[in-house]
C-alpha cells in the first residue's frame, strides 16, 4: 500500500510457447480500478513467436523472465517471489479476465482488513471461441470440511495477500499437477486464512488445461489431491477421488444464475 494508502495488485503470467498470451496481457492491462497494477510475465524459454509477442508489452510489465523453468508452478513461484504489490493473482497466458472491473471489485473486497483471500466464479470457454461457455464453474464460501469433499476455489480467480504467501509458502513442486490445489487447502484449511468468495464470473479460462488433456492427468490430479489432504492432516473418506471428479459434473449443465 503506498502512501495514499491506494492498494497495489501483482499479476503473474506464466507463458511458454504460446502466442496468444497477447491476449492475456490485454486483459490485465485493461483493467480499471483504484489502485496500482504490476503485470509481471514468467516465460519459460519461449521460441521467437511467442517471444515477439510479448515485446510490444516489455515497456508496460513491472517484472519479465525469460529462462527455462521446472514447470508451471516453478514459474508461478519465481513471479510471486518478485511481486512487491499488497495483492497478488495469477492468470495464465491461455485466459482472460471477465471484464475490465474484475481488479476493482477485488480490490474492494480487500477493502475489508479482515480479509486475506478472495475469489470468484470461472468459465470453461472454447479454445477458438472465448464467448461458448462450456462449462460454468459456480464457487461458495469456504467451510471447513469442503477440502475434504473434493472441493476447491478455481485457482486462476484466487487473490491473495502477499504477506499470506511470506507466512505460509508458495507452490509445492512435489506436486506437478495439483499444486494448485494443495496451495489453497494450506492456505484456507490448514492456516485458517480468512476468505470472501465473489459471486460473479472473474475470469474465462480455454479448455486444454494440464490437468484436464487427458484421463492418465486427471486421474493423477485427484491422486495428488488426494495426498495433499493427509499430507496437511485432513481427515478424508475412501471415496475422497469420486467425490473430487462428481462434483465437475453439474458445471456442464450450470449457467450464470442458475442455482
Amino acid at each position: 500500500m503506498d502512501e495514499k494508502g491506494s492498494m497495489k495488485i501483482s499479476i503473474v503470467t506464466v507463458v511458454y510457447n504460446n502466442p496468444q498470451v497477447h491476449e492475456a496481457l490485454d486483459s490485465i492491462l485493461n483493467q480499471k480500478f483504484e489502485g496500482d497494477l504490476e503485470s509481471i510475465v514468467v516465460d519459460g524459454g519461449s521460441r521467437a513467436e511467442t517471444l515477439d509477442a510479448l515485446k510490444p508489452y516489455l515497456p508496460r510489465l513491472g517484472h519479465f523472465v525469460s529462462e527455462r523453468d521446472k514447470g508451471i508452478y516453478d514459474a508461478m513461484n519465481k513471479g510471486i517471489a518478485l511481486a512487491t504489490g499488497d495483492i497478488v493473482g495469477t492468470l495464465n497466458s491461455d485466459d482472460l479476465y471477465a471484464d475490465d472491473q474484475v481488479l476493482q471489485k477485488v480490490l474492494e473486497a480487500f477493502r475489508d482488513p479482515s480479509i486475506d483471500i478472495v475469489y470468484g466464479d470461472l468459465e470453461y470457454v472454447s479454445a477458438s471461441d472465448t464467448s461458448r461457455v462450456i462449462r460454468y464453474w459456480r464457487s461458495k464460501p469456504y467451510r471447513p470440511g469442503l477440502f475434504e469433499k473434493g472441493w476447491m476455489p478455481p485457482h486462476p480467480t484466487f487473490f491473495v495477500r502477499r504477506q499470506v504467501f511470506e507466512r505460509c509458502g508458495s507452490f509445492n513442486l512435489d506436486y506437478r499437477i495439483a499444486a494448485d490445489f494443495e496451495l489453497m487447502l494450506r492456505f484456507m484449511a490448514r492456516h485458517n486464512t480468512p476468505s470472501v468468495h465473489l459471486p460473479e464470473v472473474l475470469v474465462k479460462f480455454r479448455m486444454g488445461g494440464a490437468s484436464n488433456q487427458s484421463l492418465r492427468n486427471i486421474l493423477k490430479a485427484n491422486l495428488e489431491s488426494h495426498r495433499a489432504c493427509m499430507e496437511n492432516g485432513l481427515k478424508i473418506a475412501p471415496w475422497f477421488i469420486i467425490q473430487k471428479i462428481g462434483s465437475r459434473i453439474p458445471q456442464f449443465f450450470r449457467r450464470k444464475g442458475s442455482s
